[in-house]
């Protein structure tokens, strides 16, 4: 005999359960490429490639609105939290897209979202978030993000 609860309880899982978002859903866009290199055994992107594709999104466009000196900067980013989710199989030599938005501003933290989308498709393939702690360079300890970088995630929110 079955537990009356438990259509409920899958359901309520179900609902629980990450979905894939429109591109309506991010403030921006970044081209990406595929590499031979990225696709696995299975002919798909290996689920490493995807956290690749965030820091790459992310760090590519706060460095080309000067919203972060990799090299002289005082401040730093450390990742300190990290997370996808899969919907689609993407592979080389596929183009692809990354929509990038900020769903969370702190005063010494960001969290990035970020969807991947074959280029053009309506929906997410796969997407995540990236949660990096801006530290001063020297001390490495917690430090209020810079106004450049404040600036540019408040557009991005």
């Amino acid at each position: 005999m079955s537990d009356s609860n438990e259509p409920a309880s899958n359901e309520a899982a179900a609902l629980d359960r990450p979905q894939p978002l429109p591109r309506a859903a991010y403030r921006r866009f970044v081209p990406l490429a595929t590499r031979w290199l990225d696709n696995d055994v299975y002919g798909h992107l290996n689920n490493v490639v995807y956290h690749s594709l965030f820091d790459t999104v992310v760090n590519g466009v706060l460095i080309e609105a000067g919203a972060l000196d990799i090299e002289h900067g005082e401040v730093i980013g450390f990742v300190v939290e990290t997370r996808c989710n899969y919907f689609a199989p993407l592979a080389f030599p596929q183009a692809l897209e990354a929509g990038l938005r900020v769903g969370r501003i702190g005063s010494s933290s960001v969290r990035y979202e970020i969807g991947i989308f074959a280029a053009g498709a309506a929906e997410t393939a796969a997407r995540g978030h990236f949660v990096h702690v801006y530290v001063d360079r020297a001390t490495q300890r917690p430090a209020p993000l810079p106004q450049a970088l404040l600036n540019l995630v408040k557009e991005l929110a």
